[in-house]
């Protein structure tokens, strides 16, 4: 866990296949696909859901706990739909948990804790800033 402040990062890079990127995190490696690419592996819209539903379930599981809560499982459905009037951005995104061992005013009690904890979900909330920077490289001479 990165502690406030800490600056956390992860590589991207394109492929020899047209909108299939390799990224990295820290020693992880996966493929994600671009709306243009195979439509075979993740694509990134999806990677912004599964962060949401990792970070509102592994919240709730450790408040959870920390509380002496029951809680015995959880899922998340965690969806977007793009909109219609400017597809650069999502009209919504939907969190639905589903919590187990525990009453309505207990699960009510860990969501909230949840949204109050959180920075996936409150830099998402609150319309986070984000900075965009871009450099090139020059080709490499091969004629050395």
């Amino acid at each position: 866990m990165t502690a406030a402040g800490d600056i956390t990062s992860i590589t991207g890079r394109t492929t020899d296949t047209p909108g299939r990127l390799l990224v990295t995190a820290r020693t992880n490696h996966f493929v994600s696909d671009a709306r243009t690419g195979p439509a075979e592996a993740v694509q990134a819209g999806e990677l912004l859901l599964s962060a949401l539903a990792s970070c509102s379930l592994s919240n709730i599981q450790l408040h959870a706990e920390e509380r002496g809560s029951g809680l015995t499982g959880g899922q998340a459905e965690v969806s977007y739909q793009r909109d219609p009037q400017d597809p650069t951005r999502y009209a919504y995104l939907r969190i639905e948990l589903l919590l187990e061992g525990v009453d309505q005013d207990e699960a009510d009690a860990l969501v909230g804790l949840f949204t109050g904890s959180c920075p996936i979900y409150n830099t998402l909330r609150r319309g986070g800033h984000v900075e965009v920077a871009a450099r090139v490289r020059e080709p490499l001479d091969d004629a050395v």
